[in-house]
């Protein structure tokens, strides 16, 4: 039998109404994946998406670092220099002692809680200071755990984003993953405003290129960008990078190497003359 004019009318509009529903649904839950082009070989490339530029889904929130965020280096196992190191920021290693932070030519406060260098604008600390040293830096050292898996729990916005290599990129804020490691290997742009977060998740090693810069525009800051890394972390000579390492092993930075960030290593810090500004 069939449809009367109004049963056929009212179907249309059933239709209509579903399609309507299915495109919000579509454009509200999309993908957990967005980009908007690579760069290719001699070209640039940017990832965006979302509203105003962020790539939709996952967390813009930044990673609290509690306690760890008052050093601008934190290490276990040892922090060593070929001077001249020029770091703006406090330094912390634990569990091991002082005899563990190399080159820096420690002179001892008074006090023993702290010592002090002429390559350090700040005040060094570790585990065999007078206390409360020892327990501040036990809790340090836990809270930078707590920000290392912060950071890594965090739910992806792209995924293999140029199959690990992101030179000549702009990249909007969002959370980026890796399953394998990521290079630099020319000049990288964050654009985005001064809440903007950017957190790269990074399986295997960070390594960025002589030479090459990491710039942040549009209002951006290095307090809310988080290099979360389960290798290694390797800022080659004379390059410069800007966020807060989070490392599961070790950081080099080569001769001239500078960030502006904290560096903070679940093993040592290596420095060759090299910039260390906090945030």
């Amino acid at each position: 039998m069939q449809n009367s004019p109004s049963n056929q009318i009212a179907n249309s509009r059933l239709s209509k109404t579903a399609a309507v529903l299915l495109l919000a649904c579509a454009a509200g839950c999309g993908s957990s994946s967005s980009t908007s082009g690579t760069g290719g070989t001699g070209g640039a490339g940017s990832a965006t998406g979302g509203t105003g530029g962020v790539p939709a889904g996952g967390s813009t929130v930044a990673v609290n670092l509690r306690t760890a965020g008052n050093y601008a280096i934190l290490a276990e196992s040892a922090i060593s220099t070929v001077p001249p190191a020029v770091v703006t920021g406090d330094l912390g290693l634990s569990p091991m002692p002082a005899s563990f932070i190399t080159n820096f030519s420690l002179v001892a406060d008074a006090t023993n809680v702290f010592a002090t260098s002429t390559q350090v604008t700040g005040k060094i600390y570790a585990a065999d200071d007078a206390v409360p040293t020892p327990s501040n830096l036990t809790t340090a050292i836990g809270d930078m755990g707590l920000a290392f898996t912060d950071a890594a729990g965090r739910a992806p916005n792209v995924t293999e984003l140029g199959a690990g290599s992101i030179g000549g990129m702009t990249l909007a804020p969002g959370v980026y993953q890796w399953g394998t490691g990521l290079l630099i290997p020319t000049d990288l742009t964050l654009n985005g405003g001064a809440t903007a977060v950017w957190i790269f998740q990074i399986a295997q090693n960070l390594t960025v290129s002589s030479a090459v810069n990491v710039h942040l525009t549009g209002g951006a800051l290095a307090k809310n960008v988080f290099w979360q890394v389960a290798g290694n972390v390797e800022l080659g000579t004379t390059s410069h990078l800007e966020g807060i390492v989070l490392c599961q092993t070790m950081i080099n930075l080569r001769t001239g190497a500078s960030i502006a960030g904290r560096l903070m290593a679940q093993t040592a810090v290596s420095l060759d003359a090299s910039t260390v500004t906090q945030p």
